[in-house]
């Protein structure tokens, strides 16, 4: 065998060896092949933050197999992912497995999984770029040093158990302020005004108040409101004003790693991680028609770009479902806003527009069918035409009063024939169909209502909601998303319910604690920061080592400082109608290293204690038991059946229905 091929997981080595027939062989690390070890630091802190990667022992045979095999070929392809890890992956691969210096090992890299894709990647291979190597080394260091040199802080002021992130904590933050934000909130009272009005020809109408004497008018109580509404009664109505105006609504970009993730979630209610898992299967190889290909590009992305190839298929396309009105005159490009596209070079797409969501369904999951279905007719719609709207407004005069009417139409649908975000389709739209109208035409009073309503607090942060503040405020990238949410969830710092994410008690002790005794370990703008030096690093700009060091000189001099002023934190037991089985007395909840417990108030002359157990308002697929939430004895975080153990149905992610 002259050629191998290295890749990470063994279903795309699968697909890929297909594609290249004989005379190749491609094999699977399985991952990473070396890390840093979990017993210690594993960075000297005294030798310019060298780390001290070794090969871990699930993962010995695996880098011994690969030793043998590439250890007889001549051409070595290190076909890992298209990112930073993946680059990283390949380098290590070089460091794990020593090759001789007349092997020819080539670096190669492509966005999808298709047999043209990978034949021109074999043909374009590079060396390993060592800047991207030391941007993912880079991140490893520092989430390493906060991680394993703040945790132990956690362990002996809060409790056994805990992890400090440098990303994490910042994201947990959020949730915590967001929380206490909703706390504070204090409604506030306000009413609105809406006419129905006649016209000469019958033709009814809503209108609402908007202004008093040309002011805008706010009423904030009920008297005020029945004051209006007596001298709205007694008014003259008549047309003032008409202000016809035709909208052009443009389609959104294709997905990026974020917007999937957030759209995923609020469609069909996906954590971050299982639409990432799913997608994954999409990107790897999916077997139709008796050939496995990959059905979409590289989803680790956060750039807008899409090939000429994919432009060229979709306008092609475009015309032929529809018609040539739905096909703008010339491709559609998006830029950000902030200029970050360092992951790759490409937005999530189809590999190939003919395979239609409903042409392939019959060889997918459902839930394969969902996200890909949802890429499909996103990266479509986004290149095709407007959607064009009359939207009118006519402002009614009543005396001193302006009501405003607002009504709109439907002129050419354009590319919501196809797709909308569903934050399009939540928005509330007034598509009232207004009368024709003429100003200073007079109007009738038929009904005037008057309706109470009370500010709302700031919504909590759900998935989606959170990744976008995320994204927005330049924190993380798109390989962290998921896994920062995974990780709070299974720390047990936030919880998720009816698609929000709750911050539990330890959550906001660990947040109160960092956020006082090391403030920029959670702040957003430091945080931030860091995420662009890790950005000039993988652009060859600047070097690792003092990235490192400025961060880490200034967080150990605080550690040491501020260590002994930490004051053990107290949880605060929760009380409960609950009374104790054994002595009566009555039960209150505690939070301990595995979670929630209840726990008799007579301690210790009663140590009585007993499971909090949380029903998630699923019934199980085996039995039709309740589905509760359950850790394992490490305290991870998983779901089964309450009528264990009659019935093992479990699983580690949260069932959705």
């Amino acid at each position: 065998m002259e050629n191998v091929l290295v890749v990470e997981s063994p279903a795309k080595a699968k697909t890929i060896e297909k594609f290249l027939g004989k005379g190749y062989k491609v094999v699977a690390t399985y991952g990473h092949v070396r890390d840093l070890p979990k017993s210690r630091l594993g960075i000297d802190v005294d030798n310019n933050y060298e780390p001290d990667y070794i090969i871990p022992r699930k993962v010995n045979s695996r880098v011994k197999e690969l030793k043998s095999t590439l250890i007889k070929v001549k051409n070595i392809y290190l076909a890992t992912d298209f990112d930073r890890e993946g680059e990283a992956i390949a380098w290590h691969v070089t460091q794990a497995v020593p090759l001789d210096k007349r092997q020819k090992v080539k670096r190669i890299v492509f966005t999808e999984i298709t047999k043209d894709a990978i034949k021109k990647a074999v043909n374009d291979g590079r060396n390993i770029d060592l800047s991207l190597v030391d941007a993912q080394q880079a991140r490893r260091i520092l989430d390493r040093l906060v991680g394993y040199k703040l945790s132990p802080v956690l362990w002996k002021k809060v409790r056994a158990g805990l992890s400090a992130g440098r990303v994490q904590s910042v994201a947990l933050k959020l949730i915590v302020d967001r929380e206490r934000e909703i706390e504070a909130f204090k409604p506030e009272e306000y009413w609105s005004l809406t006419a129905k009005l006649l016209t000469a020809k019958q033709e009814l109408f809503e209108a609402e108040l908007i202004q008093y004497q040309s002011k805008k008018i706010e009423v904030k109580s009920a008297e005020e409101a029945k004051k209006i509404e007596t001298e709205l009664n007694k008014a003259g109505y008549r047309v003032a004003k008409i202000l016809p105006k035709e909208i052009n609504k443009s389609p959104a970009p294709p997905f990026i790693t974020s917007t999937l993730q957030q759209e995923s979630a609020r469609r069909f209610g996906y954590t971050p991680k299982k639409t990432m898992m799913i997608a994954q299967q999409l990107y790897e190889g999916i077997a139709t028609k008796g050939e496995s290909t990959g059905l979409i590009s590289y989803m680790r992305t956060d750039s807008f770009n899409l090939s000429n190839e994919a432009l060229n298929q979709a306008r092609s396309l475009i015309p032929k479902l529809y018609s040539k009105d739905y096909l703008p005159d010339a491709p559609r490009f998006y830029k950000r806003k902030v200029k970050r596209a360092q992951e790759a070079h490409e937005a999530i797409r189809p590999t190939d527009f003919s395979k239609t969501p409903e042409s392939i369904k019959q060889f997918l999951t459902s839930e394969q069918f969902k996200v890909y279905n949802l890429i499909w007719k996103r990266t479509l719609a986004c290149q095709m035409a407007n959607a064009k709207y009359l939207q009118t407004s006519v402002d009614v005069s009543a005396d001193d009063y302006t009501l405003r009417a607002t009504g709109r139409i439907t002129l050419f649908d354009g590319f919501t024939k196809l797709y909308l975000e569903r934050k399009d389709d939540d928005k509330a739209v007034n598509k009232q169909t207004l009368p024709k109208l003429t100003e200073h035409e007079k109007l009738t009073l038929e009904k005037l209502t008057s309706e109470q309503h009370f500010s709302l607090p700031p919504f909590r942060y759900s998935d989606a909601s959170l990744i976008k503040k995320l994204e927005e405020s330049g924190i993380g990238r798109p390989s962290t998303y998921a896994p920062i949410i995974s990780t709070l969830m299974q720390r047990g710092y936030i919880d998720r319910e009816k698609r929000v994410l709750m911050p539990q008690q330890v959550g906001f002790q660990v947040t109160d604690l960092l956020a006082k005794h090391f403030p920029f370990v959670v702040s957003i703008d430091f945080t931030a920061e860091i995420e662009n030096k890790l950005d000039a690093i993988a652009d060859g700009k600047i070097n690792w080592r003092p990235v490192v060091g400025d961060f880490y000189m200034p967080f150990e001099q605080l550690l040491e400082k501020e260590t002994d002023n930490i004051e053990k934190v107290k949880p605060e037991d929760r009380p409960t109608d609950e009374k104790c089985d054994v002595c009566g007395r009555p039960m209150v909840i505690k939070s301990g290293r595995f979670g929630d417990f209840l726990a008799c108030t007579g301690y210790p002359e009663c140590k009585n204690t007993k499971t909090v157990i949380k029903n998630i308002g699923i019934k199980c697929p085996d039995d039709g038991g309740d589905i509760i939430e359950r850790r394992t004895r490490k305290g991870k975080l998983f779901y089964g059946c309450s009528n264990y153990p009659k019935c093992h149905y479990a699983t580690w992610t949260k069932p959705s229905q």
